[in-house]
C-alpha cells in the first residue's frame, strides 16, 4: 500500500505543470572570460544582468535553455 502511494505521488509531482516550468529568475546570463558559457544564470532581467557585468569585461546573454527550447502549444 505505501509503495502504490509513494508511485501516485511520484508520478503527479512530474506531471504537473509547475514542475515542468522554468523558474523565472535564470532567463539572463553573465558571460565573459572569468565567467565560461553559459556563465552565471541568475538574472530575471537583462538590466540586472547588465548592472552586474558593468565595469567588467563580461557581457549579457540568454540563458540557452530558454533560447533554445521548443515552443509547446497548450
Amino acid at each position: 500500500m505505501r509503495r502504490t502511494i509513494l508511485t501516485l505521488a511520484s508520478l503527479a509531482a512530474v506531471a504537473s505543470p509547475a514542475a515542468q516550468a522554468h523558474p523565472a529568475n535564470d532567463r539572463y546570463c553573465i558571460q565573459g572570460r572569468s565567467w565560461g558559457y553559459p556563465g552565471n544564470c541568475q538574472f530575471a532581467s537583462y538590466q540586472q544582468c547588465l548592472a552586474t557585468a558593468s565595469g567588467t569585461s563580461s557581457y549579457c546573454g540568454i540563458n540557452p535553455r530558454y533560447a533554445f527550447s521548443q515552443q509547446r502549444d497548450y
